[in-house]
């Protein structure tokens, strides 16, 4: 027991925890009737512990509907909705996950998550208006289009890594301003990605026979890309724990001089590995421009999956599992926090702001390791 409450784990269950707990008390801040209720607390403590508890409900109540199974829906179709949503929604913080997750594992902050996505996405759409040919043939070219992209792009930090030692930080924030501004233009311009006979920055809607299909039907919004996001946490996980690229991307992680001393090309590492992660967040710009918002290329894209991508490789730990159990969470957060919002008058931002405490707990084990008073390794030893 002592061994597992000062592991990894559960500091990421407890910061999960706390950020709900301290979302909670913002949560109750914004409610009129607890406010008003408050005013007289010593006077009448169980208004005010009835008001807690009802606002409480209808928030967290609306979430689970919203997120998970919808209670008061009058058929399955409608019961089971929400969690096809939510399927929807974790896809591409999934595949963005893994590839940020890798790369951190390789010892690199990849934080260019926007860029590679929207290249990604980009080259998918083009793919998908530019090709005449059945879908059996059109999506998986587009998917694979999308890939290269996305790898290409995060290869190229890489390769400025290895050969120029500049730091992947720096160089993922320029080169995600640099594929903005690449796409925004393109969808500015006829010839590229700007529909026919348009004046706004958005392309035409994709074809529907380039569209990711419905895996649960068309009346279901999920859709093939929680597919290709469950093959790739099996992909990532054989490559990290059952192959020689594996061994040296974490090797190269844990320490770069003894990986050089044992032998690995250490910069072609750097390399391979912003290859691959960068092909991974293609992925989910894929997922994006054919399957979540297949009504046209935009420069946004990306919708913020990009920076999400990294609250949800550290809440996963960098391992593909985790980072597995990270998106579908993240997922049902989003697709809940509009039910939310409206049905139980919670501001969305609520949901964000819960997102950032589970960044901010992760960050800082030791504060959540004194809140529990966990054992820390040294005691374990």
């Amino acid at each position: 027991m002592r061994e597992i409450l000062s592991g990894t784990t559960i500091i990421a269950l407890l910061s999960v925890l706390l950020a709900f707990l301290v979302g909670s008390l913002m949560i109750l801040a914004t409610d009129d009737r607890v406010r008003e209720t408050a005013g007289y607390l010593t006077a009448r403590p169980n208004d005010f512990l009835w008001a807690v508890r009802t606002c409480l409900t209808d928030a967290y109540g609306a979430l689970f509907r919203g997120a998970i199974w919808n209670t008061q829906a009058d058929t399955f179709e409608r019961q089971v909705r929400p969690l096809t949503e939510s399927l929807k929604y974790a896809a591409p913080l999934i595949l963005a996950g893994l590839g940020v997750g890798l790369t951190f594992r390789a010892g690199l902050f990849n934080i260019g998550g926007r860029g590679q996505m929207l290249f990604g996405g980009a080259a998918a759409g083009w793919v998908a208006l530019s090709v005449d040919a059945p879908g059996i043939v059109l999506v998986p070219l587009a998917v694979l289009a999308g890939a290269v992209a996305g790898g290409l792009w995060g290869g190229l930090a890489g390769l400025l890594k290895a050969r120029t030692g500049a730091h992947e930080v720096i160089v993922t924030i320029m080169l995600n301003y640099i594929a903005y501004y690449l796409v925004f233009y393109a969808v500015n311009t006829q010839g590229l990605l700007q529909a026919p006979g348009s004046t706004q920055a958005k392309s035409a809607v994709m074809p529907q026979e380039a569209r990711l299909p419905r895996i649960f039907g068309e009346s279901f919004p999920a859709h093939a890309g929680i597919v290709m996001a469950v093959l790739a946490v099996v992909v990532v996980w054989w490559l990290l724990n059952k192959s020689s690229y594996g061994f040296r991307f974490r090797m190269v992680g844990e320490n770069p001089a003894a990986a050089r001393a044992a032998g690995v090309n250490v910069g072609r590492t750097y390399v391979a590995v912003m290859v691959i992660g960068g092909a991974l967040v293609g992925l989910a710009g894929v997922n994006q421009a054919l399957g979540t918002v297949p009504d046209g290329i935009s420069p946004g894209l990306d919708a913020g999956i990009g920076f999400d991508a990294i609250t949800v490789a550290l809440l996963g730990r960098s391992r593909p599992l985790g980072i597995l159990a990270a998106g579908l969470l993240f997922g049902a957060l989003k697709a809940g926090g509009f039910l939310m919002a409206t049905a139980a008058s919670i501001p969305v931002d609520i949901v964000l702001v819960i997102q950032a405490l589970i960044v901010l707990f992760i960050a800082a084990p030791p504060l959540v390791r004194a809140i529990f008073r966990l054992p820390t390794k040294e005691a374990r030893a």
